[in-house]
């Protein structure tokens, strides 16, 4: 039985992956102003438009028109796993369940699974990049589905970011505490917690030290190197995640590494030079 995996843009990707095993993407609009981005707008024009702008951009929930219309796109005899960003962050699987019901009533013969993955960007990249490659030898929708709630409860996901400014723009940090912060260069080393949301880990002087313990949490879990899985996003900051990736690879020998660009809905939060890990 033919799988069909969908996501929504807060997965971030690698752009090989999605061509390679054809995983359909369903983008959240993203808007400067009164001005909706293009969908298929490359990171670096985001980036770009993004610090010239005064404003934060702002970002919604796809509609359940979005969803559906993906899900008709899927040919009769191909079952359809959607996996979706953390639903205590976005109403996106609320959303996706609203179109699974507009599907089902509509008569199509394709079974449908949608998960809330309670996760997202790096986490959300490596839960659905493994469901992708695991889709090519499942049996069933269910075997698939069994293997993907299995890796939610195992995944870990750390992230630090360069700049408070998108945080404080975007109301998630008061501008005075957010401006002490940056003055004293104090780095947060955050996680995605079990719930989907995010929390602070721990406060740093300086960059170096937060990319420090960021790595140091690799070491809280055991890995089976011969076939283990590390996705790596970055807000605009490629050279840094190459040396991250570096600095990993030489401690922890991933089979393989899901690099990616964080897109311009977790770019419009993060801010540019984020560095997040996710294994």
């Amino acid at each position: 039985m033919a799988i069909k995996i969908i996501t929504d843009s807060g997965s971030d990707l690698p752009l090989d992956y999605m061509e390679k095993y054809n995983v359909s993407v369903v983008h959240l609009p993203v808007h400067f102003g009164h001005e909706l981005m293009p969908a298929d707008t490359d990171t670096k024009t985001f980036y770009a438009k993004m610090s010239e702008s005064k404003e934060l951009p702002t970002t919604a929930s796809p509609s359940p028109n979005q969803f559906l219309e993906t899900f008709r796109q899927v040919e009769e005899g191909t079952d359809i796993m959607v996996i979706c960003m953390s639903s205590n962050i976005s109403s996106t699987y609320q959303t996706a369940m609203i179109a699974m019901e507009m599907y089902q009533e509509e008569g199509h013969t394709n079974a449908i699974e949608v998960i809330d993955s309670k996760t997202f960007s790096g986490g959300l990249s490596l839960i659905v990049g493994l469901a992708a490659k695991w889709s090519q030898t499942c049996s069933s929708l269910q075997e698939l589905k069994d293997k993907v709630l299995q890796q939610m409860d195992e995944v870990r996901a750390y992230f630090t970011l360069d700049t408070l400014e998108n945080v404080m723009k975007g109301g998630r940090l008061s501008r005075i505490s957010g401006a002490v912060a940056s003055v004293l260069n104090i780095k947060l080393l955050l996680k995605i917690s079990e719930e989907g949301t995010v929390e602070v880990v721990e406060k740093t002087r300086g960059l170096t030290k937060a990319l420090n313990r960021l790595l140091a949490h690799l070491d809280e879990k055991q890995h089976d190197y011969e076939k283990a899985v590390i996705a790596i996003v970055h807000s605009n900051c490629e050279k840094l995640a190459l040396e991250i990736k570096e600095r990993i690879l030489q401690k922890h020998p991933f089979k393989e590494v899901l690099l990616s660009s964080m897109g311009p809905v977790m770019g419009t939060y993060a801010g540019e030079g984020g560095i997040g890990v996710a294994f």
